[in-house]
């Protein structure tokens, strides 16, 4: 820390936040832009404010110069008119007699601290450039000289956001933004009670100046940003670029210096991910689009380490997906000789890999023709039809096809085979039957794991428990200073909470489902079947 700090950041922390307070004083739902407000000046930077006509926005800006002391305030309500003068100050006559293009700044912007611009975005380009170095590197360009000016911060504020180009380099020098609108029904009885004109309640003694606001922003550089506010950051610029919400470089590096002033503002040393919900303020273009920042923060608050939820989930989803493929591998079973064994038709193992059984031709049954059968009747055609082929050129014969064929019949002479009265005894018969050899199934078993795959997973497993379970210690950790970190927090609203401990608690139990995932996914590992180990080789057990 700077050793110009003369406040410890828990003091620092002490006095801002009675400053804070004070500069609410009378003020109905402008909570949110006056914490902003401070803040920008804390942290270097500039606030716009965007909403209708009679928001009270100027007096924030009022208000703002308030909390600082011996300094000069500007206000100015900018019109498509407004030439260069009204705001830098009138051509210095002397100096023109003296060939020296000069203004005369005393009371004008560029000697101003703070500054009230309305309706920044009619600025036209006469102003425009003179605007930007202003506001960016505190300068001004005055004839042929660029002096420094003591700006600390300029509240903008417009009815509307800039529609051309030309104004978007101005719209990116507000790094905080805050949409204002009419006091909402529940408040609206508290700003009918406001009688007159309610003066902000600033002790001289809580006054920042010059030389604290140097020191803030000197220390605040050496603030710790932790893994997991990087990672958080890393998603959500991933995710900009998704939603086509365009955050430039310069802005992103701006959003940690705010992070980093706004921990060390509240007394610490690192930046937390509470301090992410001011991202909200810093990364929308257009007013709907700071619901979806938020949602999107609210949504993984909490997160309190690198490896978020989301990824913890897909590597213990890889693991699930491992241990089916092992627990579905199949081998085929061995004899004690180590001869493959098959399955037979009574699904007992055998060393034979085929079988024979009664073919088919379709559903119907396949035959060998009888000894001597002929085609015609012999009794008319002696010589003729008789078939010397049984199997029928391995075809064979269907019931169908040997009905009309003519056999010898002990009790009648020939005779068609469907006549014939050994014709059921016949076809009863195995060796009558046309065969086919059909290979047998390989009788199979659950894979037997070489114990090296399965020592090695469950070790795996063990590293990937270590970081479910210190993810959840941290989570833990987060949940117990929720309440005391948003609650004291000087720029988080106090309706954060609720929401926070909602994710937080859904974290905690998709982190406490996932642990119960690991525990089933060792013990599915340590029931895959081994391999017998002898004599330091590994071989398969029998079945």
């Amino acid at each position: 820390m700077s050793e110009a700090l003369k406040e410890s950041p828990p003091d620092l922390a002490a006095r801002l936040k009675t400053l804070r307070d004070g500069l609410l004083t009378g003020l109905v739902e402008r909570d949110v832009p006056v914490r902003l407000a401070l803040l920008a000046t804390l942290a270097g930077e500039h606030l716009l404010l965007v909403g209708p006509p009679g928001t009270a926005k100027s007096l924030v800006a009022r208000r703002l110069h308030q909390a600082f002391a011996s300094t000069t305030y500007f206000e100015r309500l900018l019109t498509r008119f407004t030439v260069p003068e009204e705001l830098f100050g009138p051509l210095s006559i002397k100096g023109l007699e003296e060939d020296r293009y000069e203004r005369l700044t005393e009371a004008y912007l560029p000697k101003a601290s703070i500054a009230f611009l309305d309706e920044i975005f009619k600025a036209n380009s006469a102003i425009l450039n003179a605007l930007l170095t202003l506001l960016n590197e505190r300068e001004f360009d005055n004839g042929t000289r660029r002096e420094s000016t003591p700006l600390i911060a300029v509240v903008g504020a417009s009815n509307e956001l800039p529609e051309c180009e030309e104004l978007d380099a101005l719209f990116d020098r507000f790094l905080l933004r805050c949409h204002v609108g009419p006091v909402s029904k529940s408040g609206f009885p508290a700003l009918l009670g406001l009688r007159g004109d309610v003066a902000a309640e600033v002790a001289t003694h809580l006054r920042l100046s010059a030389e604290d606001l140097s020191a803030v922003q000197q220390a605040a550089s050496a603030v710790a940003v932790p893994d997991d506010v990087v990672a958080l950051l890393s998603e959500l610029r991933d995710w900009c670029t998704a939603e086509k919400l365009q955050v430039s470089d310069r802005r992103w590096r701006k959003v940690v210096k705010l992070l980093q002033t706004a921990a060390l503002t509240n007394g610490r040393n690192r930046v937390s991910i509470w301090d992410c919900w001011l991202l909200q303020h810093c990364l929308w273009n257009e007013p709907e689009q700071r619901a979806k920042v938020y949602d999107w923060y609210a949504a993984r608050a909490g997160a309190s380490a690198a490896m978020d939820p989301s990824r913890l989930t897909r590597i213990v989803v890889s693991w699930e997906a491992r241990l089916k493929q092992d627990q579905d591998s199949r081998s085929q079973v061995r004899d004690a000789a180590g001869t493959l064994l098959f399955k037979d038709s009574t699904g007992k193992p055998t060393t034979n890999n085929a079988h024979t059984e009664q073919a088919r031709r379709g559903k119907d049954l396949l035959f060998l023709a009888p000894d001597g059968a002929r085609t015609v009747d012999p009794n008319y055609y002696r010589d003729r039809g008789e078939i010397r082929d049984r199997a029928n050129a391995g075809q064979g014969f269907t019931l169908a096809e040997l009905n009309p064929l003519y056999v010898q019949d002990r009790h009648y002479g020939w005779r068609e085979f469907k006549h014939w009265s050994n014709r059921d005894a016949y076809v009863a018969d195995k060796s009558n039957w046309h065969m086919d050899a059909l290979p047998l199934p390989p009788l199979v078993e659950p894979t037997r794991q070489k114990p090296a795959h399965v020592e090695a997973c469950l070790k795996e497993l063990g590293t990937v428990r270590q970081q479910v379970e210190t993810y959840k210690e941290q989570l833990l950790a987060h949940i117990a200073s929720l309440d005391a970190d948003i609650r004291t927090h000087l720029w988080v609203t106090d309706d954060f909470a609720e929401p926070a401990a909602r994710s937080l608690g859904a974290t905690r139990r998709v982190v406490e489902t996932l642990l119960g995932r690991i525990e089933k996914l060792r013990q599915g590992f340590e029931m895959l079947p081994r391999e017998q180990d002898v004599g330091g080789a590994s071989v398969e057990k029998g079945p």
